[in-house]
C-alpha cells in the first residue's frame, strides 16, 4: 500500500498544478475584465450555476429606483464586476485549500522518511552486533551450528537493511517532489497577494454596499406600510360612522316592535296559562287511576301465584309416586328376567325404544290426519273458485297449446286420488298413471335398454301434451298477464326442446333440471337462470322421522332487467315431506332478492333427492334439494401398535381412541374373526333399524348440522339393500322385531365369550372395554396388552366391527418381542456391505445386559480368520442393566481365499463369519455373525493404445474409448498430468465409476505445433492406483485461420435474431509443411468458400472471397430461427380438417342414433329387415366422402387463407417448444489463385486446408406474442394534426410458462413519439399493453423502432406517422360588448369557427372566471384595491361575478369537433343576476395543441331599470369589494320620501396653448334597454338647474329628449371658461339629470371643470 501511495502521489500533485494553473489563468483573465466589452458579455455568458443569483440581486438593485438615485455613481459596481469579485473569491479560497494539503503531503512525507531513517539506524546496530557474535563465536570455534543461523540473521537483516535504504531514498525523492510542489504554491501566493488585497477591498465595499440597499429597502416596506394602515384606519372610520347611525335606527325601530310584540303576547300567555293548568289536572287523575288498576293487578297476580304453587306441588308429589311406582315394576320385572337368564337391561331398553316408536307413530297418523283434512278441504275450495269463474265467463276462450300449470294440477289430481275414497274422473285417471309413469321414467336404472327407455319417454311426453291440452280447455282464469304469455312462449319452446332431445336418444337426467336458453335482455345476453339461490343446494343432513326442519331459501335476481318469480312445485318424491312457504314478492329489479321458507317433515328413514321448481318470464330453474339420514363414521387415532422388545414377564398396555364422526349410534366390538355371521349382520341390520325409528327427542336446531358437517359428500349415496331393509323393519310387527333382537344378542354374547377365552390365550390381549355403544360424536378409549411368555415376536390382528352394516370393520395390527437372555448382541448380523482388499474397516459391537451385576464377557474370533480380523478389546465387564461397546477392525488380505476356504466364496466375494461371545456365568453365549463382500480395485480400458490421425493446430480431432470398473463398489477417478494440447470429457476426466459400469471417455486432441504428437494418458483411482493409455497423432497447420471454431448462440427466441462475429485470416507467411509425398506450396492468395446445410437458419456474410497473405477479414454469422412455409401449412391443414370433421361428423351422429331409435321399435318383420339394415351400413362405408377423408393432400399445394394462415402460425408458436440444431460449416480453402491466363478454371482444393465452423444453435418459444395490430408489429398512427395528440394500444402476451421482466428502448426525446405507461412484470398468460403517442411538432412524415426488450427476446415495433397543420378561424374578431342589460335578463351572441384543414380538427372553449389556473381573486384585484390602476384604462380580465355562483357568461358548445371543410357556431350568453356595471370576462378559443384561435374580452353591464346613463368617470375600482357588505340596506322608503340620487362624475379639461384657452367637450349617452319583460318600451330624460350651469359656462346638448328601447342618445357638455377664468382655479357645479323609464332615477352629475396646459 505504501508504494502504490508513493507511486500515485505525483500523479496528484501534477494534477492539482494543472488545477492551480487553471485557477491562476482565469484570475489572470478576469484582470483584464474592464478592457474589453466582449469580454464581460462572454464572462457574463459563462457564469456558472453558482452564481446565479448574483444576476437576480443585481437585477432587483437595477429596479429599486430610489437606491439607483440615492448612491453614488462612482460607488456603483456592475454585475459583472460584482461576478469578477466571487469568482476571484472562490478561486483564492481553493488556492489556499491546495497550499494547506500540500503543507500537510509535505509533513507527512518527512516523517516518513524521519520513520525509515530510525529504522536504518536501528537495523544497522543489530547488524553490528550480529558481526560481533559471529567473531566471538568463530574465535571459540565450538558451535558450527550456532555460526550458520547467525550468518543467516546476519544476510535476512543485510536484506532488509537494502530493502529500507532504497524505501529512504524513494521516500526522499517523494519529500524533495513534495517540497518544490510546496515551494511553486507559495510562489503563486506570492504572485496573487496583491490580488488578494484587491479582492478584500472589493468585498468590503459590496458589503456596504449590501447594507445601504437593506437599510433602504426597509425604509421604503416602512413608508408603505405605514401609508397602508393610514388607509385602512381611514376606511374603518367610515365604516364605524355609517354602523352607528344605521345601529341607532335600528334600535329604535327594534324597540317599537317589541312592545307591540309584549302587548300581544301577555293577550295569549293568560289564555295558554289556563289550557296548560287543565292538562295538567287531567293527566294526574289519569295517573291516580292507573295506579289503582296496577295495585288490583299485582294482588290478582300474587293470588294467581299462590294458587299455582299449590297445584304444582300436587302435581310433583303426583309424578314422584308415578316413577316410585314404575321403577319398582321395572325392578320387579329385571330380577324377573334375571332368573329367566335374560338381559334386562338390553330388554328394558328395547322396551322403552318400542313404546317410543308407538308414541311416535300415533303422532304421525295424528298429523297425516289433519294434513289430508286440510288438504281435502283446500282442494274443496279451489274446485269451488274454478265453477264459479266457470259461471262467470261468458264464453269460453280457446284453448290455449300448452299450460305451464297442468304439471301442477295433474300432482293435484294425484294428490286427490290418494285422499278421496271415491273413484277419480277420466282426467284424473289419466293424470295419475302419467306422473307416476313419467316418475318411473326418470328414477329408470341403467340397466334397462336404451331403445326402451326413449320409447318410454316419448309416449309418456305425448300423453303429458294431451292431457295439458285437455286440462287447458276445462279452466282457464279470468285474465292473463303480459308475463304469463311470456312463460307460455318459453314453456313451448321448452317442450320442443324436450321432444328434440327425446328424438336424439338422450337420456333425461336424474335431477331433471331444466335447461335455461341463453335470452337476450337489453341488448345482453343471459346465460343460466335468471335467480340464483343461496344456499345453492338446500341440505338436510343426519334428520330424524317425525322432526320438523326449516331452512330459508334467498332467491336473488341477476338478469339484466326486472323479473318476476313463481314457484311452481316439489319434486313428486319430496312431496308428501316438503312443504313450501312462499309469497310472490311481485317485480323485483336487478340484485333485488326474496325469500322462500321450505319445511321439511321426513317420513321414512332414507336419503331424498329433488328440486324446487320456479317459473320467471325468462324461464324456469330449479333449486336441488338433498336429504341425508344419519351415518356412523367411526375411525381410530392408530392402527398399528408396535410394544416394542420386552423381557418375559412384564406386563405393557397401549390405549387407541375409537372415534365416530357421524350422528348415527352404533354398537361395537373386538374380534379377531375376519368375516361377519349372518347372524351378526341380522342382528346389526335390526340394532340400526330400533337406532333409527326410535330416537330420542332432538331440538329443531340440528338444521345446522349440515353446515357443520364435512362429511356431507357421504350423505348423497344411498344403498339400496339398506333402504329396502329399513323398509322391511318398518313393516314388521313390534313384538317379532323385540324377539329377534333378544335371540341376537344372546348368539352375540355367546361368540363373544368364545373370542374372549381366545384372546385371554395369547400374549397380547384385549382390556376390559370389548364392546360397548359407540354414541354420535363420542370417543372410546380401548386398551391393549402386551404379556410375552414366549422369547420371540408377537403379532396378532384386532378387527373392531360395528352393528351398520354400511361401516366396514376396522383392523388393527399389534406387534411385541419378547427376550429371555440377560446379555445379548443387539445387531446379531454385522453387515459390513462391500469391502475391498487391503483396506481396514471397523465397526461397533454392542452388548446389552439385563442382568442387575457386572458380568464379564470374552470375544472369540475363529481361527481361520485371526490374520485379517480382531475385536477389541478381547474381554471387558458389561455393567449391570448397561451396555458394552466394542471395535470390530476387518483387513481383507489377498490371501483371504486361502486362508478362509469354509466361510469366503471367491467366486461371489461373499464373506459370513460366525463369532461368539462368552458370558461368565452364562451357559449359553452370546452369537452373531459378520457378513462382507470383498471386491478389487481395477479399472480397465477397451484399447491399449489410441491414434488420432492427422489434425489443425486450429481445429479438435474427438476419439472415444471406453473404461470399465472392475470392482463391485463405486470408484473416484481421475486423468492427471493431461498435456496441454488434450481434453477429457466429460468433467475435465474425473467422475465416478459404479460396480461393473462401463463410461466412455471423449479424447479430444487439438495440436499447438505442426509435429507428430507420442505420449501416455495416466488415470489414477481413488485408491492411488495409475491406469495408463498409449496415444499418438500428427498436427498440422493450414494456411487460413478462423477466429473460433465453435460459435455458441443463446437460446434464440423465434422471430429473433443472434449473431456472431468471426475473423478469417490468411497467416501463410512460410511454406506450408505436408504431411504427404507433396512439395511444399510458395505463399501467395487463397480462395475460401463457406458452405451452407441445407435448410438451414443460418446466413454468414460474405460466404466467399479472396484472401492476400497476412490480410484478415470479418465474417458475420447470423441466426434467425423461424417457422418452415411447411410447418405453418401442415397446421393450417390440419386446422382446416379438424373443422370439416366436426362439420361431416353431426349428420352421421344423428343417423346412427336414429338408426338405434328404428331398432329399438318392435314391429312384425324385423328379421327380413337386418339384411337391409347391413346393406345400407356397407353402402355408407362405401361412401366417397371417407375416402376424401383419409386421402391427405400434399401441405405444399395448400395455398391457406391470411386468417387461417396467421391462426396457424399462432398455434405453432404458442405450442413451440425447445429446440437444438447443431450445423457443421465446411469453409474450402484453395492451394492458391488460379491460372492468370484462364480465369475461369477452378483452383485444387485439398481437403486438409479445409475447416470447419461448428454452430450450436438453440432455438425456443417466443416469449411475447402480439395480439392486437392484426397480429403485426407495424403500428400506424396516420395523418394527426401538429400539435395533436393521438395515443394508440399495442397488445402484447406472455406465452411462455415464467415471468417476464419488460424493458423498452428509448425513443426519440425530441421525436414526435412517446409510450406512455411503464413496462412492468408479466405473468405467464398475462398481456401488457402498451400506450403509444404521436404528438407531431411538424408537418411530415415520421417513422421510428420500438424495442421491447425481454431477458431471452427482442421484439421491434415500428412506428409511422404523418403531421398535418391545423386552418382554423373565426368570426368575429375583436372584443364583444353585451352593453347594458336588466338584472336577470339574458342576451346571446354568436362566433363562427371555420376549419380548413383536411383534417378534423377538436377545439374548446375556454372562460377565465372558470379557469383553474387563473383565479377571480388574483393579484389583479388586490392591486385595485390597493389603487394600483388609478388613471389606467385597463380592467381585470375577471369582473363582478353573479352572487348566486353561476358564471354570468356561459358559452354552447363548450367543446367539440369540426369536419374538413365544416363551420360551427358558438352562442355565448350574458345573464347577470344583479345590477353591476363590471362584468367582465375573458374567452379564449383554443385547439388540442394548445394553439389559440381567438381571445375575446367579454363586456356587460346590467342595471334594474331599463333607462340609464353611461359615460361618466370612474368613481369605484373596476370590481366590486372583496369584503362582505357591512352597511346596513336602506329602509323602503314611503311615498312622500324622495329616492337617493345617482352620482356622477364628468370631469372637463380645458387646454391652454399659446395663451388661447379651447373649450372642452364630453360626452354622455342615455340609453333604453330592450326587453320583453319591461312594459315601457320607451324613455325620456331632462335637466334640471341649466341656467346655474349656463351662468358657469356649461352647455348642455339635448337639455331634454327621449330614447327608444334598445338605442342611446348622446348628451354633449361643453365647458368655455368665462373671461376673467382665473389659472389652476376649479369649477365645480351640480346638475341633476331626471331619467323616466318604467321608473324614475335622478342622477347627480358633478360637472368639474379647470384648465390644463398638457391637456390635448
Amino acid at each position: 500500500m505504501d508504494f502504490e501511495d508513493r507511486d500515485s502521489s505525483p500523479k496528484s500533485g501534477s494534477v492539482r498544478c494543472g488545477l492551480v494553473d487553471v485557477l491562476l489563468r482565469s484570475g489572470d483573465a478576469t484582470e483584464d475584465f474592464g478592457l474589453d466589452q466582449e469580454a464581460c458579455m462572454d464572462e457574463e455568458a459563462d457564469l456558472p450555476s453558482d452564481l446565479v443569483w448574483l444576476q437576480d440581486l443585481s437585477e432587483e438593485s437595477d429596479s429599486d429606483g430610489d437606491l439607483a438615485r440615492g448612491a453614488d455613481n462612482s460607488k456603483r459596481r456592475s454585475y459583472a464586476e460584482t461576478a469578477r469579485m466571487f469568482k476571484l473569491r472562490r478561486n483564492l479560497d481553493q488556492l489556499d485549500t491546495f497550499h494547506r494539503q500540500k503543507e500537510h503531503d509535505v509533513q507527512t512525507a518527512r516523517e516518513k522518511l524521519k520513520l525509515c531513517r530510525q529504522n536504518i539506524k536501528s537495523w544497522l546496530e543489530q547488524r553490528e552486533n550480529l558481526e560481533w557474535e559471529i567473531e566471538q563465536l568463530k574465535a571459540k570455534d565450538n558451535s558450527s551450528v550456532a555460526v550458520f543461523r547467525l550468518r543467516a540473521q546476519h544476510a535476512l537483516l543485510c536484506q532488509r537493511l537494502q530493502n529500507e535504504e532504497e524505501l529512504h531514498g524513494q521516500i526522499h525523492a517523494e519529500v524533495r517532489q513534495q517540497e518544490l510542489e510546496l515551494n511553486e504554491v507559495e510562489v503563486e501566493l506570492g504572485r496573487v497577494s496583491l490580488l488578494r488585497q484587491e479582492v478584500q477591498e472589493e468585498e468590503q465595499l459590496f458589503q456596504v454596499l449590501k447594507a445601504q440597499k437593506a437599510v433602504t429597502r426597509l425604509q421604503q416596506e416602512r413608508k408603505a406600510s405605514q401609508n397602508q394602515q393610514r388607509k385602512m384606519k381611514l376606511l374603518r372610520a367610515k365604516q364605524a360612522a355609517k354602523l352607528e347611525e344605521g345601529e341607532e335606527t335600528e334600535c329604535q325601530r327594534k324597540t317599537e316592535e317589541a312592545r307591540a310584540s309584549q302587548k300581544k303576547a301577555a293577550k295569549y300567555l293568560k289564555q295558554t296559562i289556563k289550557r296548560l293548568h287543565q292538562q295538567a289536572a287531567e293527566k294526574e287523575q289519569q295517573n291516580r287511576e292507573f295506579i289503582e288498576r296496577r295495585m288490583q293487578a299485582v294482588e290478582s297476580l300474587k293470588s294467581n301465584i299462590a294458587a299455582n304453587q299449590e297445584s304444582l306441588r300436587v302435581r310433583q308429589n303426583r309424578a314422584k309416586k308415578e316413577a316410585q311406582k314404575k321403577e319398582q315394576q321395572e325392578r320387579q320385572l329385571q330380577v324377573a328376567l334375571e332368573a329367566q337368564g335374560i338381559n334386562s337391561i338390553r330388554h328394558m331398553h328395547q322396551k322403552k325404544q318400542l313404546e317410543e316408536t308407538k308414541r311416535k307413530q300415533q303422532e304421525f297418523e295424528e298429523s297425516q290426519k289433519s294434513k289430508r283434512a286440510g288438504i281435502v278441504a283446500k282442494i274443496l275450495q279451489e274446485e269451488q273458485l274454478l265453477k264459479s269463474r266457470k259461471r262467470n265467463q261468458s264464453q269460453p276462450p280457446k284453448p290455449p297449446t300448452n299450460d305451464k300449470f297442468s304439471s301442477l294440477r295433474t300432482g293435484r289430481d294425484m294428490l286427490l286420488s290418494y285422499l278421496d275414497p271415491n273413484p277419480p274422473s277420466l282426467s284424473e285417471e289419466t293424470a295419475t298413471p302419467l306422473v307416476r309413469e313419467f316418475s318411473d321414467i326418470s328414477r329408470s336404472s341403467s340397466t334397462c335398454s336404451d331403445s326402451e327407455h326413449l320409447e318410454k319417454t316419448e309416449e309418456t311426453v305425448q300423453k303429458c301434451v294431451a292431457l295439458e291440452n285437455f286440462a287447458d280447455s276445462v279452466a282457464e282464469p279470468e285474465f292473463t298477464g303480459l308475463w304469463e304469455q311470456e312463460d307460455k312462449k318459453a314453456s313451448t319452446k321448452d317442450m320442443t326442446s324436450a321432444k328434440v332431445d327425446v328424438k336424439k336418444g338422450e337420456p333425461v337426467k336424474a335431477s331433471r333440471k331444466l335447461n335455461m336458453a341463453s335470452k337476450k335482455i337489453l341488448g345482453k345476453e343471459l346465460k343460466g337462470p335468471p335467480f340464483t339461490s343461496k344456499p345453492e343446494v338446500v341440505l338436510f343432513k343426519d334428520f330424524e322421522v317425525g322432526k320438523c326442519y326449516k331452512k330459508k331459501i334467498v332467491l336473488t335476481n341477476i338478469s339484466y332487467g326486472v323479473s318476476q318469480c313463481r314457484f311452481v312445485r316439489v319434486s313428486a318424491q319430496l312431496k308428501d315431506f316438503i312443504s313450501v312457504s312462499f309469497e310472490p314478492p311481485g317485480s323485483l329489479c336487478t340484485g333485488m332478492s326474496c325469500e322462500v321458507q321450505a319445511c321439511f317433515q321426513p317420513l321414512i328413514n332414507e336419503d331424498l333427492d329433488g328440486e324446487f321448481q320456479f317459473a320467471t318470464p325468462l324461464g324456469p330453474f330449479s333449486v336441488p334439494i338433498r336429504c341425508a339420514t344419519k351415518k356412523c363414521s367411526p375411525e381410530v387415532d392408530c392402527q398399528f401398535v408396535d410394544f416394542g422388545s420386552h423381557v418375559v414377564g412384564q406386563t405393557i398396555s397401549r390405549t387407541i381412541t375409537l372415534k365416530n364422526r357421524g350422528a348415527l349410534a352404533a354398537f361395537f366390538s373386538l374380534d379377531t374373526s375376519t368375516h361377519v355371521r349372518p347372524e351378526s349382520s341380522r342382528v346389526q341390520m335390526t340394532c340400526q333399524a330400533s337406532a333409527n325409528t326410535g330416537p330420542e327427542t332432538y331440538s329443531e336446531k340440528t338444521t345446522s348440522s349440515d353446515q357443520q358437517s364435512s362429511d356431507s359428500s357421504d350423505s348423497q349415496q344411498v344403498q339400496p339393500k339398506q333402504a329396502n331393509r329399513s323398509k322391511e323393519l318398518q313393516q314388521m310387527e313390534p313384538e317379532s322385531c323385540a324377539e329377534a333382537v333378544s335371540e341376537a344378542r344372546l348368539s352375540s354374547d355367546v361368540d363373544a365369550q368364545t373370542n374372549q377365552t381366545f384372546l385371554d390365550s395369547c400374549d397380547i390381549t384385549l382390556g376390559d372395554v370389548r364392546e360397548g355403544e359407540l354414541g354420535p360424536f363420542q370417543n372410546i378409549k380401548l386398551e391393549i396388552l402386551f404379556t410375552p411368555t414366549i422369547p420371540g415376536e408377537t403379532r396378532r390382528d384386532f378387527y373392531i366391527r360395528f352393528s351398520d352394516a354400511n361401516t366396514k370393520p376396522i383392523p388393527i395390527q399389534v406387534r411385541g418381542l419378547a427376550v429371555s437372555i440377560p446379555v445379548w448382541v443387539v445387531q446379531p448380523s454385522v453387515d459390513l456391505k462391500i469391502c475391498m482388499f487391503d483396506c481396514l474397516y471397523q465397526h461397533s459391537v454392542l452388548i446389552q445386559s439385563r442382568a442387575n451385576t457386572a458380568l464379564k464377557v470374552t470375544f472369540e474370533v475363529c481361527p481361520e480368520m485371526r490374520k485379517h480380523m480382531e475385536i477389541l478389546p478381547k474381554n471387558g465387564f458389561v455393567q449391570a442393566q448397561s451396555t458394552f461397546n466394542a471395535q470390530l477392525k476387518f483387513l481383507p488380505r489377498q490371501s483371504l481365499s486361502k486362508d478362509a476356504e469354509n466361510f469366503f466364496d471367491s467366486d461371489t466375494g461373499v464373506l459370513e463369519v460366525p463369532m461368539t461371545v462368552q458370558v461368565a456365568g452364562q451357559v449359553q453365549p452370546a452369537h452373531f455373525t459378520v457378513q462382507a463382500i470383498v471386491t478389487s480395485l481395477d479399472l480397465q480400458f477397451d484399447q491399449s493404445e489410441l491414434d488420432f490421425g492427422c489434425c489443425s493446430i486450429y481445429h479438435v480431432v474427438r476419439s472415444r474409448v471406453f473404461l470399465t470398473n472392475m470392482s463391485l463398489l463405486p470408484q473416484d477417478f481421475g486423468f492427471v498430468a493431461v498435456p496441454e494440447f488434450i481434453e477429457v470429457q466429460p468433467n475435465d476426466g474425473f467422475g465416478t465409476l459404479l460396480p461393473q459400469e462401463t463410461l466412455e471417455i471423449e479424447l479430444m486432441f487439438s495440436p499447438k505445433k505442426a509435429k507428430e504428437y507420442n505420449f501416455q494418458l495416466r488415470c489414477k483411482s481413488e485408491f492411488n492406483r495409475d491406469f495408463l493409455l498409449s496415444c499418438r497423432g500428427v498436427g498440422v497447420r493450414p494456411p487460413l485461420v478462423l477466429s473460433h471454431s465453435l460459435v455458441q448462440f443463446r437460446p434464440t427466441a423465434v422471430g429473433d435474431a443472434s449473431t456472431a462475429r468471426l475473423y478469417l485470416t490468411n497467416q501463410s507467411k512460410e511454406p506450408t509443411a505436408r504431411l504427404t509425398k507433396d512439395v511444399t506450396t510458395v505463399d501467395g492468395p487463397r480462395l475460401f468458400c463457406f458452405t451452407l446445410p441445407k435448410d438451414s437458419e443460418i446466413s454468414i456474410t460474405p460466404s466467399a472471397g479472396r484472401l492476400l497473405p497476412g490480410e484478415r477479414c470479418l465474417v458475420q454469422v447470423t441466426f434467425r430461427p423461424g417457422l418452415l412455409e411447411h410447418e405453418i401449412k401442415e397446421e393450417a391443414l390440419r386446422q382446416l380438417r379438424h373443422g370439416e370433421l366436426i362439420c361431416r361428423k353431426e349428420p352421421e351422429l344423428n343417423a346412427l342414433a336414429e338408426q338405434e331409435m328404428e331398432r329399438a321399435i318392435p314391429a312384425e318383420g324385423n328379421k327380413g329387415k337386418r339384411p337391409s339394415g347391413n346393406a345400407k351400413n356397407s353402402k355408407v362405408s362405401e361412401d366417397p366422402n371417407t375416402d376424401n377423408l383419409t386421402k391427405s393432400p400434399d401441405p405444399v399445394d395448400v395455398m391457406p387463407g391470411p386468417e387461417l394462415y396467421k391462426k396457424a402460425r399462432a398455434s405453432l408458436l404458442r405450442s413451440f417448444t425447445r429446440r437444438y440444431r447443431e450445423y457443421t460449416v465446411s469453409c474450402f480453402v484453395s492451394d492458391g489463385d488460379p491460372a492468370e491466363g484462364d480465369r475461369q478454371v477452378q483452383p485444387a482444393w485439398s481437403p486438409i486446408n479445409t475447416l470447419y465452423l461448428k454452430l450450436e444453435c438453440p432455438a425456443e418459444q417466443p416469449p411475447l406474442l402480439v395480439t392486437s395490430n392484426s397480429d403485426t408489429d407495424i403500428l400506424d398512427f396516420h395523418q394527426v394534426l401538429v400539435g395533436h395528440k393521438v395515443i394508440k394500444r399495442f397488445t402484447v402476451q406472455n406465452i411462455s410458462k415464467e415471468t417476464l421482466d419488460l424493458r423498452s428502448s428509448l425513443l426519440d426525446i425530441h421525436g414526435p413519439f412517446s409510450l406512455l405507461n411503464a413496462m412492468r412484470g408479466l405473468s405467464p398468460g398475462e398481456t401488457h399493453t402498451l400506450i403509444l403517442a404521436f404528438s407531431p411538432t411538424s408537418e411530415k412524415k415520421c417513422c421510428e423502432i420500438l424495442e421491447v426488450k425481454t431477458r431471452k427476446m427482442v421484439l421491434e415495433i415500428t412506428l409511422q406517422g404523418e403531421g398535418v397543420l391545423p386552418v382554423v378561424t373565426s368570426s368575429p374578431t375583436g372584443d364583444l360588448d353585451f352593453g347594458y342589460v336588466l338584472e336577470k335578463d339574458s342576451v346571446s351572441q354568436q362566433v363562427q369557427l371555420a376549419n380548413s384543414s383536411v383534417v378534423p380538427v377538436v377545439y374548446r372553449v375556454l372562460l377565465a372566471s372558470q379557469s383553474v389556473s387563473s383565479p377571480q381573486h388574483g393579484d389583479d384585484r388586490i392591486a385595485l384595491l390597493l389603487d394600483g390602476y388609478r388613471g389606467s384604462q385597463i380592467h381585470p380580465a375577471v369582473g363582478t361575478q353573479n352572487h348566486s355562483g353561476l358564471s354570468v357568461f356561459s358559452v354552447t358548445p363548450v367543446e367539440g369537433s369540426i369536419a374538413p371543410g365544416q363551420t360551427q357556431d358558438i352562442s355565448i350568453s350574458f345573464q347577470p343576476d344583479h345590477p353591476s356595471l363590471c362584468y367582465s370576462d375573458k374567452l379564449t378559443i383554443e385547439l388540442m395543441n394548445k394553439s389559440k384561435v381567438c381571445v375575446m374580452n367579454l363586456k356587460g353591464a346590467a342595471s334594474s331599470h331599463n333607462m340609464y346613463l353611461c359615460g361618466g368617470d370612474p368613481l369605484t375600482v373596476p370590481i366590486e369589494s372583496l369584503l362582505p357588505s357591512l352597511i346596513t340596506p336602506h329602509p323602503q322608503l314611503t311615498e312622500a320620501e324622495e329616492k337617493p340620487s345617482i352620482p356622477v362624475l364628468v370631469t372637463l379639461q380645458a387646454s391652454c396653448k399659446a395663451g388661447v384657452i379651447g373649450p372642452a367637450v364630453r360626452e354622455l349617452q342615455v340609453g333604453c334597454i330592450r326587453s320583453p319583460h319591461t312594459s315601457k318600451k320607451s324613455g325620456e330624460f331632462y335637466w334640471d338647474n341649466v341656467a346655474t350651469l349656463q351662468q358657469q359656462g356649461f352647455q348642455l346638448e339635448p337639455v331634454k329628449g327621449s330614447v327608444e328601447a334598445g338605442h342611446r342618445r348622446p348628451v354633449a357638455i361643453t365647458w368655455t371658461p368665462q373671461s376673467g377664468h382665473k389659472p389652476f382655479e376649479v369649477v365645480q357645479v351640480c346638475a341633476p339629470l331626471t331619467v323616466k323609464g318604467d321608473e324614475i332615477s335622478i342622477y347627480k352629475v358633478t360637472l368639474v371643470a379647470f384648465v390644463s396646459s398638457t391637456a390635448d
